[in-house]
């Protein structure tokens, strides 16, 4: 029978694996420390040029909204007041003007069920973004063709959500029911 005994100070240890894989992992470190580094670099030239460019977008904006504020001043005055307000006037008009009734006739009739009666369309409202909003009634047989009518406004791509704003049930002399309704219309001016 063999007993293993070992007379060293020191017992004999394997630590060669693990001072290669510590090395190597130091390797890796240092090379993502360099990849980092650079990368912060990068960035902040980047930051520098884009910090650059919106100075220089901000002093534009600077000097148009200077130049905006001198012809402002300069058409309120009371010789030029009479040319803005009648510039106004017809820009307003030409703007009316760009609605084409028979363009908005068609996408209406495009979407609007057999059974619905288009009785009356008010001057389309343009508010200050461009927008169309269209007042009109309609008169139907019964509630529910209208309500049809107004789902297909609403999955129309041309028209947006519509309001309901009043109602009015059927008379002797009228045998529809009559809707008042408000919609927002995509019709490019």
């Amino acid at each position: 029978m063999r007993v293993p005994i070992n007379l060293a100070n020191e017992p004999f240890r394997r630590d060669r694996p693990l001072l290669v894989a510590s090395f190597a992992c130091a390797v890796v470190l240092v090379v993502l420390l360099g990849v980092l580094v650079f990368l912060v670099v990068s960035e902040r030239g980047r930051q520098t040029e884009t910090r650059a460019a919106v100075a220089k977008l901000n002093a534009d904006l600077r000097a148009i909204s200077d130049e905006q504020t001198r012809l402002d001043g300069t058409l309120r005055q009371p010789m030029n007041a009479e040319v803005l307000e009648r510039s106004l006037l017809l820009n307003s008009l030409i703007q009316r003007k760009s609605i084409s009734w028979t363009k908005l006739f068609a996408d209406i009739e495009g979407v609007k069920p057999d059974n619905v009666r288009l009785i009356q369309v008010r001057l389309p409202q343009i508010n200050s973004r461009n927008e169309v909003t269209l007042d009109m009634e309609v008169g139907a047989q019964n509630p529910g063709q209208v309500i049809e009518f107004l789902k297909r406004l609403q999955n129309s791509p041309l028209f947006g959500p519509t309001n309901l704003s009043r109602s009015s049930p059927p008379t002797q002399n009228e045998p529809l029911w009559r809707y008042r309704v408000m919609v927002s219309y995509a019709q490019k001016l």
